[in-house]
């Protein structure tokens, strides 16, 4: 499975990378270089921090859905219970909040993906 992770904090976007070794993982650490990965790797899931510079993941993701509207996008935020329902209106499938364990992420992508 192809997942693109976006997140300006690298260090969890190698945490991301630990749990998903077993994937093809894309990493981007902001908004806008999400949508020029997305379009060219046409990730199966996107791993969307809400809270980044340049362009948010509320805004990314809407981006991304006007484009690719079955575009698998989960948002991941320490901040969810305040910005969770922002991105699910703008069109993410879930959310993931912070911090997560790795069981917690593989039933998101159990449940949005039918290829793990």
């Amino acid at each position: 499975m192809r997942i693109l992770v976006v997140d300006d904090d690298i260090t969890m976007r190698e945490l991301l990378k630990l749990m998903l070794k077993h994937h093809e993982v894309y990493e981007a650490d902001n908004g806008e270089k999400a949508i020029s990965m997305y379009e060219r790797f046409r990730p199966d899931v996107v791993l969307m921090d809400i809270l980044m510079p340049k362009l948010n993941g509320i805004e990314t993701t809407k981006k991304i859905l006007e484009k690719h509207p079955d575009a698998i996008i989960i948002g991941v935020s320490a901040f969810a219970s305040n910005k969770g329902d922002e991105i699910l209106e703008a069109g993410a499938k879930d959310i993931l909040e912070k911090p997560f364990t790795r069981k917690k992420l593989r039933e998101l992508l159990q449940k949005h993906t039918s290829r793990i």
